[in-house]
Order: C-alpha cells, then sequence, then structure tokens
C-alpha cells in the first residue's frame, strides 16, 4: 500500500449483496400485496352502494326512479308552462313559492333514498358462537331434545315487558323496535317499513327524512294541482274551456297527474302524522303491538304521553350515527399466503425446489465424506500379523518406510475423487454391513501391545490399519451426515 492513506482503497466501492432471490426457492408464504377493500364491498345485504359507499339504496329501485320522473316531469311542465302566465296574471311569488317546494321534496327525497337507514350489523362467527352457548345454558337444554330452545328473550320498558326476538340472518337478538326486512336483508333500528317509491328502508335514521318528504310533497302536489286548474279557468274566461286546453296541453296532463297522486300522498301523510304523534311505527301500529284489544294494561312504553313532545323527540332529535361503517377499511386477521395461479405451477416450483435441495444435500454429504476420509477413526480389529503386513511390491518388516506420524495420517492416494451420486450410491448399502463395529476416537482407542512409535513395524501396522479405518469411518460419518441433513 503506498504511503499516504492508500490511495487505492479510496477508489473501492462496496455494494450491499441483495439476498433477495426472484427464483422457485421463495417462500410460497408471503403476503399478497392486496388493495384495502372497504366494508361496502363485500357487504352481506342486499343493497347497492354508490360513490365509494357513500350512498346507500335498496337492490330494487325501479319504482325510486318512477317517482324521480314523475316529480321531474310535473314540476317541470308547471314551471314551463303555467309559472308565466300566473305571474304575470296574479302574482310572482307563485314561482318562487313553487320552486322552494320542489327543491325540498328533492332534497328530502334523495336523502331518504340515500342514507343507512339504521342497518344493524350482524354478528360475528365468535360472537354468534358465544351466543349460542349462552341460549344453551339459560335454556338448559340436552343432546337429546328434538325441539330448539327458545330464542326470545324479555326486557321491562316503562313498566311493559317487551320481548326481544332472535334475527336467524343476521345471528343477534334485535333491540327493541327493530325488525328483520325481507327485501333488504338487513335488520333495521326502529324498523317502520320498507318502502319502494323512495328505493330504501325506513328507520331509525331517516324516518323524519321520510316525513318531511312526504309532508312536502303534499304541498307541492295541491299547490300544483290548484294552480293549474286556476290557470284552465283564467284562460277559459277569455278564450273559452275547449281552447283554453287547446293552448296549453301540458296543463291538462299535470292535473291527471295531480289528480290522482293528492289523495294518497295527504292521506299517507296524515296517517304518519298520526303515528309521530303517539310516537309509534307502521310495523307497530300494523301488528297492533299496543291496542287495547290485547289486554287492558297493555299501552305503549315509548310514548311520553304528550303530543309534542312525541313529535319533537321523532323530527328534532340527534340522529344516530351509522352502526355499519360501510366505508371502514377490512382489517384481516391474519396474514394469508399468497395463492398460486394454477396448480401445475406451484407443483413444479414444488419439484424445483425439492430437486434443488437434494442436490445441495448431495454437495454437503460429499464434502463430509471427504473430510471424514482425511480424519480417519480407529476400529477394534483383531491383531495382524506379519505375513498378513507384508505385500508384494511394499515394504516389508526389516525396510524402513517413509516417515509418517500417528497424529497426522493422510488419505490413502487409491482413493477416487467421489462425485455427488457416486458417493450416495457407495455409502448407503453399506450401512449395514458395519453396523457391528465399534467405532472409537483416536484418544479413547488403546495403543496396540509391542508397538512403539518410530519402529517400522508400528509404521506398517498404522499405515494397514489407517487405511481400513478410513473405509469405515467414511462409510460411518456419512450415515451420520445424512441422518442430520434429514432431521433438519
Amino acid at each position: 500500500m503506498p504511503p499516504g492513506g492508500g490511495g487505492p482503497m479510496k477508489d473501492c466501492e462496496y455494494s450491499q449483496i441483495s439476498t433477495h432471490s426472484s427464483s422457485p426457492m421463495e417462500s410460497p408464504h408471503k403476503k399478497k400485496k392486496i388493495a384495502a377493500r372497504r366494508k361496502w364491498e363485500v357487504f352481506p345485504g342486499r343493497n347497492k352502494f354508490f360513490c365509494n359507499g357513500r350512498i346507500m339504496m335498496a337492490r330494487q329501485t325501479g319504482v325510486f326512479y318512477l317517482t324521480l320522473v314523475l316529480i321531474l316531469v310535473t314540476s317541470g311542465l308547471f314551471f314551463a308552462f303555467d309559472c308565466p302566465y300566473l305571474a304575470v296574471k296574479i302574482t310572482p311569488a307563485i314561482p318562487v313559492v313553487g320552486g322552494i317546494l320542489f327543491f325540498f321534496v328533492m332534497g328530502t327525497l334523495l336523502r331518504t333514498s340515500f342514507s343507512d337507514p339504521g342497518v344493524l350489523p350482524r354478528a360475528t362467527p365468535d360472537e354468534a358462537a358465544d351466543l349460542e352457548r349462552q341460549i344453551d345454558i339459560a335454556n338448559g337444554t340436552s343432546s337429546g331434545g328434538y325441539r330448539p330452545p327458545p330464542r326470545t328473550k324479555e326486557v321491562i320498558i316503562n313498566g311493559q315487558t317487551v320481548k326481544l326476538k332472535y334475527c336467524f340472518t343476521c345471528k343477534i337478538f334485535r333491540p327493541p323496535r327493530a325488525s328483520h326486512c325481507s327485501l333488504c336483508d338487513n335488520c333495521v333500528e326502529r324498523f317502520d317499513h320498507h318502502c319502494p317509491w323512495v328505493g330504501n328502508c325506513v328507520g331509525k335514521r331517516n324516518y323524519r327524512f321520510f316525513y318531511m318528504f312526504i309532508l312536502s310533497l303534499s304541498f307541492l302536489t295541491v299547490f300544483i294541482f290548484a294552480f293549474v286548474t286556476t290557470h284552465v279557468i283564467l284562460r277559459s274566461q277569455q278564450t273559452g274551456f275547449l281552447n283554453a286546453l287547446k293552448d296549453s296541453p301540458a296543463t291538462v296532463l299535470e292535473a291527471v297527474v295531480c289528480f290522482f297522486s293528492v289523495w294518497s300522498i295527504v292521506g299517507l301523510s296524515g296517517f304518519h302524522t298520526y303515528l309521530i304523534s303517539s310516537n309509534q311505527t307502521t310495523n307497530e301500529d300494523i301488528k297492533g303491538s299496543w291496542s287495547n284489544k290485547r289486554g287492558k294494561e297493555n299501552y305503549n312504553p315509548y310514548s311520553y304521553g304528550n303530543i309534542f313532545t312525541n313529535c319533537c323527540v321523532a323530527l328534532c332529535g340527534p340522529i344516530s350515527p351509522s352502526l355499519i361503517d360501510r366505508r371502514g377499511y377490512i382489517q384481516p386477521d391474519t396474514p394469508q399466503p399468497a395463492a398460486p395461479s394454477n396448480g401445475m405451477a406451484a407443483y413444479g416450483a414444488t419439484q424445483s425446489q425439492s430437486d434443488m435441495c437434494d442436490q445441495d444435500q448431495c454437495i454437503q454429504s460429499t464434502k463430509f465424506v471427504l473430510q471424514a476420509a482425511a480424519t480417519p477413526l480407529l476400529q477394534s480389529e483383531p491383531s495382524l500379523t506379519s505375513d498378513e503386513l507384508h505385500l508384494p511390491g511394499k515394504p516389508g518388516l526389516g525396510t524402513p518406510c517413509a516417515s509418517l506420524t500417528l497424529g497426522q495420517p493422510t488419505p490413502p492416494s487409491s482413493m477416487p475423487n467421489l462425485t455427488a451420486e457416486a458417493a450416495l450410491t457407495d455409502i448407503l448399502p453399506l450401512k449395514d454391513e458395519h453396523a457391528g463395529h465399534q467405532f472409537l476416537t483416536p484418544e479413547e482407542a488403546p495403543s496396540p501391545p509391542r508397538m512403539l512409535a518410530g519402529s517400522p513395524l508400528a509404521h506398517s501396522r498404522t499405515m494397514h490399519v489407517l487405511g481400513l479405518a478410513s473405509q469405515d469411518s467414511l462409510h460411518e460419518d456419512s450415515v451420520r451426515g445424512l441422518v442430520k441433513l434429514s432431521s433438519v
């Protein structure tokens, strides 16, 4: 290195080694990179969602579009053909009042149709199982019974006993005044009814908007019908009745639509005014839940006893938040393993991984065998005679041999280089042949009798014994290595 701080070392740049491999050896349990899904996408009820879950409607919305068409067409014809004449002949306040009513009707209609009516969330599997255990414990059911346990609870509200029914679809006990809508397939809190005209259920969270819709629509229908009639009368005084109809044919269509609609709309508004004043729902009124026919002591426990208070609670009380959190993100419980695209790809990846693992095991086994051959072990063999030690072409007892120390043996020169396949083929069949031999380490092995380190006999016996021990230790250590690899 040149003096002055090692110039060549300054030019070296170290790059980080990437240990990430894109080969099939990658773990298949890698997490999927899936975009977060919102709860409305997997909502179990029969509902439709728009604007990323902000708008919630029933699945059957055909009648709702009919409602929109009737309101828009009738109001549009009125503002186009009747309001110009009435503003000149009577007062310009007529189109202003009509416009205010129209926008109020449309606003309450859309608010009723696009909002959550008060859907109750369904029980999770764990909650449902825990509730089943509570029902079994409370009713003391036995395994031999054929009748399922009663699935009702009783609570006392303002001195009145109210039954809570179990919903087999949502797996919950419904709160008081809640019911399951068969069209939307949801349990709705303070369920009133399912209205196809607004395309949604009417419940706790949108009832006030529904009532204001039908009430304002009643005023708008009466308003349009009244001034359409006024328009026809004023024109007929000038040109005659038939000429008046010819001059404004749209007026006839408006009058017909309003005439057949006003009775049902006004009647529905009056009915719901009665329900609000007595703090009842349509469902409770149809079933007669608080009717005196069920008993003299039967009364409505939810009524405040005052019409004004009941109306204020229904129309001016706070709106409870939505319980389903339809725009929230789904939180996965546990990370799921990445699924393969098809079965053949997964099988091929598994096969390639197993083949590569087998090759690695063979290479490690071969390295282990070669290391074992370089450090042989001594075994307990019978004493060798001088005749057995003398081999043709080899030095005898009286011939000095090359210096060979006991602690530094060399591997036999006649051993060929072993490949991974040849090593495994030669090792495995010899496992049982040497199973009865007892192997000792060089420290534990006793010195053979009449052998002195440094004598020619000691060297000859050492070479022969080491040659035999090298083969046996080769087999034994190889088998041990394979057992360790298989256990890993």
